[in-house]
């Protein structure tokens, strides 16, 4: 049978190939470019290092060359046709359009249902009862769910006129400067527009909203990858992103994918670590009991092995969600769901602040 190569077939191959500075396969580590090509049994691609002069491009070049003949077959024509590209070299990071704002972060999560706006919605919430200056903008289009969280699903939007622009003003609560597309249209109607009407309506969002000064700008990103992603990083210069999972493998298989995306060329935003959400249930009468009902630590073992920090883990309580459905966020109330909320919101803060300290000078953020 003659054998026929194509795309995801070379992919396979190279996730057998390790890099040696983290441990993580460079496929999943995005380190693959997208510019694969095949002409019969000749491939060529290139591989993405940090810098042009990684200590371990040769070595890996090579190892992508064995693994290709090993686990497809040694008639691949590919030695010679692996090409080595540098991040250094790829397009800057976009202006910040928000000079005001000192951090961004992007909650992101791999698929829907794994509980990512409550955990932006307490996030922001939590940082603010920390003393910082927060903004929350709610960048899932087509499902936004923050006005429901904070309660002012019927809040009206106005506008206000400085340096001669017409801004509009994110509405205050909890301490936390909120927009969303929620605000804009129906919320007993679902929001059928095409991918090109969603990034214009969130620009908007962004660029013509007076958030003012804010330490920390939280944007809770739409599940999955999607070009709503690709604008924002294309938007604003974003500080790094939080993935959000459950224990379960299905969604952990979806984390790998987020993680892969903020990692890709394309993206290149760093990963300030996981967040474990349902990590396991707490009865009310028995505060003390953890029964694993999703699986244990899932998210604890993916954070090694992808070689990202864990910034927390979230147990399921009830207070939890009726807090979301009351529109009162749960890291209000003096509870142990409170409590790991203000815990994931001061590793958030120390997360970012050691992706600061690895800043050149100029571009260090000053948070004192």
């Amino acid at each position: 049978m003659e054998l026929r190569l194509y795309p995801n077939l070379i992919l396979d191959a190279l996730r057998n190939v390790r890099y040696p500075g983290t441990g993580v396969d460079i496929v999943t580590g995005g380190m693959v470019d997208d510019d694969i090509r095949i002409d019969g049994m000749k491939v060529s691609f290139s591989i993405v290092f940090d810098k042009p002069t990684d200590p371990f491009a040769k070595s890996v070049i090579k190892a992508a060359e064995t693994a290709i003949s090993t686990y497809i077959s040694p008639e691949v024509d590919i030695k010679g046709n692996i090409t080595m590209k540098s991040r250094t070299s790829l397009p800057p990071k976009p202006e910040n359009p928000l000079p005001g704002v000192k951090n961004i972060i992007g909650v992101s999560s791999g698929k829907g249902g794994v509980g990512k706006s409550t955990i932006a919605s307490n996030l922001a919430v939590s940082l603010a009862q920390l003393g910082y200056k927060v903004g929350l903008l709610d960048a899932d289009i087509f499902g936004p769910s923050v006005p429901k969280m904070f309660g002012v699903e019927d809040e009206q939007l106005y506008m206000t006129t400085i340096d001669n622009r017409n801004l509009i003003l994110p509405i205050e609560k909890f301490g936390v400067k909120l927009l969303s597309i929620g605000f804009l249209v129906d919320k007993e109607k679902a929001v059928l527009w095409r991918g090109g009407m969603a990034s214009n309506a969130l620009k908007q969002l962004i660029t013509e909203a007076h958030w003012g000064e804010l330490d920390y700008f939280i944007i809770d990103m739409p599940p999955g990858t999607s070009d709503i992603h690709l604008t924002l990083v294309q938007t604003l210069a974003i500080t790094g992103a939080i993935v959000v999972t459950t224990p379960q493998e299905v969604a952990l298989a979806d984390a790998r994918k987020g993680i892969s995306m903020f990692r890709s060329d394309k993206v290149n935003v760093p990963i300030l670590g996981l967040v474990e959400n349902m990590a396991w249930f707490t009865p009310a009468e028995l505060p003390e009991n953890k029964y694993y009902i999703f699986g244990k630590e899932g998210c604890k073992k993916l954070a090694e092995k992808m070689n990202v920090p864990l910034l927390g883990q979230i147990p399921i309580v009830q207070s939890i969600c009726r807090g979301g459905d009351d529109g009162v966020p749960v890291t209000l109330q003096n509870s142990v769901s409170g409590a790991s909320f203000l815990s994931l919101a001061r590793s958030v803060v120390a997360a970012v602040d050691e992706r600061n300290s690895t800043l050149p000078a100029t571009e260090k953020v000053d948070m004192h």
